[in-house]
């Protein structure tokens, strides 16, 4: 590839991710779009692509964009969970619990990989997978406290003793 070709290409991704950061979907997707040869920048042109399908609320899209990333970086964290949080919203929670573990197959020491987890199971009505991921995660990070009664993802929970008692449990031992 021309040197000028890489150079442009390189110019479009950049603006695209300027367009993002300015929460300008459409701008991004355009500039996204006149890239001509991705070359070895796949990975980062469909992620880029499914982020601003994201903004623009289309999940289907955005859902095939990132697994087509994550097929060019099959262990790669972002590729993961950004599929896991789109099959959660397409309704194929079992798809998002299966993302996340792959994802925690590579990706152990992230606390939200576990606390992701906990809340598909959540949802899923998996109580002692939940709490376990939720307690492991909390092992790892008590920071994920404070996120706790702002997420929806653990209402089927909220009134459960043994959720009480895990949050009780890991709130006392600060």
């Amino acid at each position: 590839m021309p040197i000028n070709s890489s150079k442009r290409r390189e110019r479009q991704i950049l603006a695209a991710e300027g367009y993002l950061a300015l929460n300008m979907p459409d701008h991004a997707l355009r500039e996204l779009g006149h890239i001509e040869d991705v070359g070895d920048e796949r990975y980062n042109v469909s992620m880029l692509h499914g982020e601003a399908l994201l903004m623009k609320g289309e999940m289907q899209p955005a859902l095939d964009d990132f697994r087509e990333a994550h097929k060019e970086k099959p262990t790669e964290l972002n590729a993961l969970m950004r599929m896991a949080w789109c099959y959660k919203r397409v309704d194929q929670l079992p798809r998002a619990i299966d993302a996340m573990k792959l994802a925690y197959q590579f990706h152990k020491d992230v606390p939200v990989v576990l606390y992701n987890l906990a809340c598909y199971y959540s949802l899923e009505g998996e109580k002692f997978e939940a709490l376990s991921w939720l307690g492991r995660a909390f092992r790892m990070d008590r920071e994920l406290l404070k996120l706790v009664p702002r997420e929806t993802d653990f209402d089927p929970l909220r009134n459960d003793l043994d959720f009480q008692h895990l949050m009780a449990l890991t709130s006392s031992q600060k």
